[in-house]
């Protein structure tokens, strides 16, 4: 039997729970991780997202353990990894999934509503790669894939600045962390999913974006993609599992956008 791609490796994954039924980005990387051999320490706010995800884990014979954490508290940040390297040891991946949109222009956005896309999409990768980076630098190795948006490369049909702002962000705090942390075995990089079908779009989307018609809006997403079908929370996690894998040795400091090719068309 081939030796397994994350075997003896143990992964905290922020935003492993969702909002509904189905594959989110967070839940599918908890299960892919998980199929690879890696022991998840599977990160969200709320218990009952995770009952799924843990389910689905448990389903492929895999390792989950579960933390409440708010991600944009620096004590809560620290106590979690603190609670990971006391259960599992190590950590030796990070994946951040934690971010969410919300509409508006500079505008029409309140200023509050601003602050918390700061805190929720930007705030929540920092606290968490501040934490876990000592460690990893200390043992000479570790991955970081951080989750950014198609929306933080392009305008993607919506006016939601502060959002794309963020996820912009995200991508170039990934770059300046890669080149620092090199030399001590650290690779960042960032998965970069364009408009997938996931839970979210029917909880949320929808309300925002379409009057709540969830099939006008899943109709005007498909028309933006080449590949004429849209993926889902498992196409972000089979990207980010490459990243985080030994595999990609030889990558930091770059993305891997898995959009179905709709931002490389010119409308």
């Amino acid at each position: 039997m081939s030796k397994k791609r994350l075997e003896g490796k143990v992964a905290i994954i922020t935003g492993a729970g969702c909002v509904g039924k189905g594959w989110g980005n967070g839940r599918a990387a908890c299960v892919r991780f998980a199929e690879e051999g890696a022991a998840v320490f599977a990160v969200d706010i709320r218990e009952e997202t995770m009952v799924e995800t843990v389910a689905r884990v448990h389903e492929v014979g895999g390792t989950v353990e579960t933390y409440l954490c708010d991600v944009t508290s620096q004590d809560a940040v620290k106590s979690m990894v603190a609670a990971c390297i006391e259960r599992f040891g190590q950590v030796d991946i990070l994946v951040n999934n934690v971010g969410g949109s919300a509409k508006g222009g500079p505008v029409d956005m309140d200023e509050a509503t601003w602050d918390r896309q700061i805190e929720f999409n930007l705030k929540s990768v920092y606290l968490t790669s501040r934490a876990v980076l000592p460690h990893m630098a200390e043992r000479g190795s570790g991955a970081i894939v951080n989750t950014s948006s198609t929306s933080g490369m392009r305008w993607t049909g919506s006016a939601q600045s502060a959002y794309a702002a963020t996820k912009a962000a995200v991508i170039q705090f990934s770059k300046v962390v890669a080149v620092e942390y090199a030399s001590k075995g650290v690779r960042v990089n960032t998965v970069v999913p364009g408009q997938l079908h996931t839970p979210m779009v029917e909880e949320r989307l929808a309300g925002q974006r379409a009057g709540g018609d969830v099939d006008a809006l899943l109709a005007q997403r498909l028309a933006r993609i080449p590949l004429g079908f849209m993926g889902d929370g498992r196409d972000t996690a089979n990207a980010a599992l490459f990243l985080a894998s030994d595999e990609a040795r030889f990558i930091t400091g770059t993305e891997i956008v898995v959009d179905g090719g709709m931002i490389a068309r010119c409308d």
